[in-house]
């Protein structure tokens, strides 16, 4: 029984620093980002289940501004890369060199890291560069290394692709394979600004007071909260819940919805269902609780989704939008009683 006791009071605690650690966080960046509430809680819910995220928004929607300025909340080692449609491959894993060694003068290959050897990675407007330059950031999403000439570099841990998409731009861009897409936990909506709020960020940034930044965590105690964040408990009820609502995207099952046969060609995958779960637990240790809720699972659904639902031809025509899609999952689903 002591065991017992101790093991859930060290689990209280980590859970109970977790959330103050979110609120400290929440506190630095408000002094940059004005609004965008929404979008903040879920960056910070990628960044304690150890996640991906996609930003996409119109420009001046600070996508770029909110990732620059998490990087100087946290204590990580953070580097930018602007995609551009000459960027290739090795300016973003790195290269093999010949250099020749001063001391026994033979001729000797060295691997020079690229920017990706980070712990947060900015890929700034991702989709302006072409599919054989965006292909480099799979391995790295999804195993956390580097491959080069059949020798594998680790990356720094932890380590966080932040991407950025502008929505409204189609000259010159280059769309994500859906292979890509898949590597990010959450897909982020930016929109503009309430008047009140864009008022405040024009005060803001047309004056002459510049705000201090302090920093709020290291990566070893970041690396904890993941890992912590993984141990918070999915009742069977709100796992299968979790399934059911992926597998009912897919309009190649038996028992498919008709409006989903209608207005989807492709539906969600495994990932999907992992990352609603993990996404749930990370909004539940970010609120101090160790299990999850069913209010947890309905505030991931739709930066979960978004990105691996592909729409009909019919859902154009129709002026059906992916959120609406996952809307009416939502009502067709049957939720478990709270």
């Amino acid at each position: 029984m002591t065991v017992a006791t101790t093991d859930t009071t060290a689990g209280t605690e980590v859970f109970r620093r977790i959330r103050e650690t979110r609120l400290a966080i929440l506190k630095e960046l408000r002094k940059i980002i004005v609004g965008e509430d929404e979008a903040i809680d879920q960056v910070l819910t990628a960044i304690f289940a150890g996640g991906h995220c996609l930003i996409q928004g119109p420009p001046g929607t600070a996508k770029t501004v909110l990732i620059a300025t998490l990087a100087q909340v946290v204590d990580l080692q953070f580097k930018r890369i602007q995609f551009a449609p000459d960027l290739m491959p090795a300016d973003i894993s790195g290269t093999e060199i010949l250099e020749e060694d001063q001391k026994s003068g033979r001729r000797v290959i060295k691997f020079v890291k690229g920017p990706v050897f980070a712990n947060i990675l900015m890929a700034d407007e991702i989709n302006r560069t072409p599919p054989k330059t965006q292909a480099a950031l799979l391995e790295v999403m999804q195993e956390k290394q580097v491959t080069i000439g059949g020798q594998s570099h680790a990356l720094p841990k932890p380590f966080y692709v932040l991407a950025t998409q502008n929505s409204m731009e189609q000259e010159g861009t280059y769309a994500l394979p859906e292979a890509q897409q898949d590597r990010f936990m959450l897909s982020i909506l930016m929109e503009y600004l309430p008047v009140d709020d864009e008022i405040t960020v024009v005060r803001r940034t047309t004056g002459v007071q510049k705000s201090e930044l302090q920093r709020v965590i290291g990566g070893a105690e970041l690396l904890e909260f993941v890992q912590a964040v993984r141990g918070v408990v999915l009742p069977p009820v709100i796992g299968q819940y979790i399934v059911d609502l992926v597998a009912a995207s897919r309009p190649t099952a038996p028992d498919a919805l008709p409006f989903i046969k209608e207005y989807v060609t492709w539906g969600a995958g495994l990932r999907a269902s992992q990352n609603i779960a993990l996404a749930a637990k990370s909004f539940a240790a970010q609120d101090g609780r160790d299990t999850i809720a069913i209010g947890d699972v309905k505030k991931t659904i739709h930066p979960v989704m978004r990105h691996r639902l592909g729409l009909s031809f019919r859902a154009e025509v129709d002026h059906v939008s992916v959120d609406t899609v996952i809307e009416k999952l939502l009502a067709h689903v049957p939720a478990p009683a709270a």
